[in-house]
């Protein structure tokens, strides 16, 4: 019987990809460990491996195709022994009969990627079920006492909003209940958890008096303006419509999510770096030579400023913490995002232990992550994760701003310009170079006391930089 191929989680929130490329043509060979194919998601390319051996025999998803739902159906693999010949495409896409689930590996990722249920997922663990939910394959009740098949994400959002799952129509493979089943159901009004069958006692309402239900904007509630409503204000004609990419909507959905979730307060301070820039000088002309005679390092503003939010955060470690439902995760070392603008959108790739690392080390690692990033190469664990993140406009000029949080991290730091800037001194003025920053809080995990103790430690590093040295 054919094994199928169904199209993988790359990470723990992917919904869909774009399949890029097959690297394996109906009829060859497939090995375990083979790269099978090239996955897009919104923020990266993707190489998939193949977990079983036999021969692929059907390509149900060309390559180039675009928003590939997570465990749509993609080929079929003719098992030893099999006729590939003999391998037919169910219809509708969906496996038929007794026909097996390959798991695929993306390549260089960690076990975190979500399997798809009743796959024989070895390499893969669901992560992001709801607590209570079991693993993968496990019987769900439903109504009828049977099992119920729901992605991860399907999973999330049913508890979220209180949903019955088991009164769900599942639209995917097999009937799977994908997230634009809940969805449905959440605009509906339908299958709220706890809430028993009632028989309906009322003339049903004609479809055609029924108001259409409102599509959720890509940003997520509360809705705004129809897509209609926002034209109407504007001469026809007079603006081009740029449909949303990936990347694009996956940062709508994420930050507009955060500032509905996570209460912001802001704290300003503005940071003297004369010593700073001193110390940056005397470092970068220390700098070895590679055997081309390059600069071992070139230390930037932004790597100390990297370096100063680890320790920071070490020094007030209750503020090295994050946000989860119904706790607050604390951490043991500091890890700091930095966001890196990229087109069309922007990467946050994480340094780990900022605080244990060396100037030159971060300086290093971020000149890596930022050419990565550009060329979207970087692998979901470097950028997912992290407890905080260094957001910097200073080189456009930007002298002041505030960032949104990037969910689940509970600060952001914004950093503007250095700039010289007359202030008194001893009760004269006096002309120092400076920079202003504002962190960003969630107000779930850091008061303001803390938060502006973390502030006054991340000053007091950028004032003193030599304290980041020892």
């Amino acid at each position: 019987m054919p094994i199928n191929v169904l199209m993988p989680a790359l990470s723990p929130t992917m919904e869909k990809g774009n399949l890029a490329k097959w690297l394996k043509k109906e009829g060859d060979a497939i090995k375990s460990g083979d790269v099978i194919a090239e996955i897009e998601t919104d923020k990266a390319t993707m190489e998939v491996e193949a977990v079983d051996e036999g021969v692929l025999a059907k390509i149900l998803v060309a390559e180039g195709t675009a928003d590939v739902p997570v465990n749509e159906l993609i080929a079929l693999i003719a098992e030893e022994g099999e006729d590939p010949g003999s391998v037919e495409a169910p219809k509708g896409g969906e496996a038929k009969g007794e026909a097996k689930t390959a798991p695929v590996e993306p390549k260089g990722t960690p076990d975190q990627n979500a399997a798809p249920d009743g796959a024989h997922a070895s390499y893969a663990r669901v992560d992001q079920a709801p607590e209570g939910a079991k693993p993968n394959g496990a019987a769900q009740p439903g109504a009828s006492g049977g099992r119920v098949f729901a992605s991860p994400l399907a999973r999330r959002i049913a508890k979220q909003e209180g949903i019955d799952l088991s009164a769900v129509k599942g639209s995917g493979p097999h009937g799977r209940v994908i997230q634009r089943d809940v969805q449905a159901a959440i605009e509906g009004g339908t299958a709220k958890a706890g809430a028993a069958a009632k028989p309906e006692t009322k003339a049903p309402t004609p479809a055609a008096d029924k108001p259409a239900p409102k599509a959720a904007p890509v940003g997520g509630a509360p809705a705004g303006l129809s897509l209609d409503q926002v034209k109407g204000f504007y001469e026809k004609g007079s603006f081009e419509e740029v449909p949303l990419d990936g990347m694009r909507k996956t940062i709508a959905k994420r930050l507009t999510e955060a500032m509905q979730v996570a209460p912001h307060f802001y704290l300003t301070v503005d940071c003297e770096l004369d010593a700073l820039m001193k110390l940056r000088e005397t470092l970068n002309g220390s700098a070895g030579k590679d055997k081309d005679g390059k600069p071992l390092f070139k230390l930037s503003v932004n790597d100390f400023v990297i370096k100063a939010m680890g320790l920071a955060l070490t020094r007030v470690p209750a503020a090295n913490a994050v946000w989860a439902e119904d706790r607050i995760l604390r951490f043991k070392h500091a890890e700091v995002g930095v966001a890196v603008a990229i087109d069309g959108g922007l990467f946050t790739p994480v340094i780990r232990k900022a605080d244990q690392k060396t100037l030159s080390t971060i300086s290093n690692e971020m000149k890596d992550f930022a050419g990565r990033a550009r060329a979207k190469k970087l692998k979901p664990e470097e950028y997912q994760g992290g407890v905080t993140s260094v957001s910097n406009l200073g080189m456009f000029g930007i002298k002041h701003f505030t960032a949104v949080i990037n969910p689940p991290q509970s600060t952001i730091l914004a950093v503007g310009a250095g700039e010289k800037r007359v202030v008194v001194k001893d009760g004269a003025p006096a002309v120092v170079q400076a920079m202003t920053a504002t962190l960003s809080c969630d107000h779930r995990v850091l008061d303001g006391a803390l938060g502006a103790e973390l502030i006054a430690a991340f000053k007091g590093l950028i004032e003193n930089p030599m304290g980041m040295l020892v």
